[in-house]
């Protein structure tokens, strides 16, 4: 059997386009998930394994990790961690409990779930790959976004440290994207006049949808970004770089 990639969030917007995209690419696909029905119906669909597990338990990323490398060759291939939270709010309004659970599901759960993977992962033959995400927020800076740009910035030195520890056998890359149609930003786009606003402020104006996410996370994932490590790649119209209004 072959040697899976795990996707965690993987019956959210962004984790699931890559789950099909994988699967589409005739990679093995470990899926997980909190919502059993949700998982269930995916991984069916795709023909896929899973794990169904709420991150915050202890043993959640051991259990999906071991699972994983259960259901196919004893390795793991990769992880893609497409887990995340959008919490916008002026500084002065952010709690601590804010900043600390924005830095938890970001931050140290994406170093858990490479942790956890790590011993079946230096197992693949040919070296496994992890894909991390982070936000057009981190290079650009906005008004509202101090926690969860700073939790985003975490992830990014997170990928470059560990691309350089894990060098050769395992591949540490991140994408970043600019804001992008999901249930998890649903409430955000919710005003239809603010989404427009905000698709206008693209080069490529419109907003990001997860099917723009998932071409480059299977690269990323694959045996075909062999000599990639350590980038922060980003997937967002040009709002980090480009102005063409003003």
């Amino acid at each position: 059997m072959a040697s899976k990639i795990l996707v965690y969030g993987a019956t959210g917007g962004i984790g699931e386009a890559s789950a099909r995209a994988l699967a589409a690419a005739g990679l093995g696909v470990h899926v997980v998930g909190r919502r059993a029905d949700a998982v269930a119906a995916l991984a069916d669909e795709i023909g896929a394994s899973s794990t169904v597990v709420d991150l915050d338990q202890e043993g959640a990323f051991r259990l999906a990790s071991e699972e994983a490398a259960a259901q196919g060759s004893g390795a793991i291939a990769g992880v893609v961690f497409a887990v995340g939270t959008i919490n916008i709010k002026p500084v002065g309004r952010l709690t601590r409990a804010d900043f600390e659970r924005d830095f938890l599901v970001n931050s140290i759960w994406a170093v858990e779930a490479v942790q956890a993977a790590l011993p079946f992962m230096v197992k693949h033959e040919g070296g496994a790959s992890v894909v991390l995400f982070s936000t057009v927020a981190v290079a650009q800076g906005f008004t509202g976004h101090a926690s969860i740009g700073m939790a985003k910035g975490a992830v990014e030195g997170l990928t470059r440290s560990l691309a350089a520890e894990l060098a050769p056998k395992v591949r540490v890359n991140c994408i970043a994207p600019s804001l992008t149609r999901t249930p998890l930003a649903a409430k955000l786009l919710g005003n239809p006049q603010m989404a427009d606003a905000i698709a206008a402020m693209h080069a490529m104006p419109r907003l990001g949808e997860p099917e723009d996410m998932a071409p480059l996370v299977t690269l990323l994932a694959g045996p075909q970004s062999g000599w990639i490590t350590g980038q922060v790649m980003a997937v967002d119209g040009g709002r980090s770089t480009l102005r063409t209004k003003g």
